[in-house]
């Protein structure tokens, strides 16, 4: 069976070891789902990610990040904004805000994966994957 949405699996199983505390989660490898950690790892929400060959397809092994003690997490929430069902999308002037510029939006653009900062500096709009705080 093929999973109908791979990035909100990818932002699930970071939540889901976040919530549980885990050094490390390991997920099925896609261009997009580089990209996004490719952000993540940016802006700070995410320590490392490792791409590992099992054969015939490639797992990234993201290393989660936590404060002093586990107790203190840097990723308090994440969210799926566009789904399969119903994509959202933002042009330029209606680019999102989260948490009023502290959390960060994923948005994918003709540029690419991006943030929403990077965005409003380039003047362009896209599909919003994500936010995250």
């Amino acid at each position: 069976m093929t999973m109908s949405d791979p990035i909100a699996d990818m932002l699930t199983r970071i939540r889901n070891a976040n919530t549980a505390k885990h050094d490390t989660v390991d997920i099925p490898s896609s261009k997009m789902k580089l990209a996004i950690a490719d952000i993540l790892v940016d802006e700070g929400y995410i320590a490392k990610y490792d791409l590992i060959e099992e054969g015939s397809f490639k797992t990234m092994r993201i290393t989660l990040k936590y404060g002093a003690t586990k107790n203190d997490k840097i990723i308090t929430g994440i969210k799926r904004i566009s789904k399969p069902g119903l994509r959202v999308y933002a042009n330029k002037e209606e680019l999102p805000q989260v948490l009023g510029g502290l959390g960060t939006a994923i948005i994918s653009t003709n540029h690419g994966v991006i943030t929403d900062k990077e965005a409003r500096k380039l003047g362009v709009g896209g599909e919003v994957l994500a936010f995250i705080w």
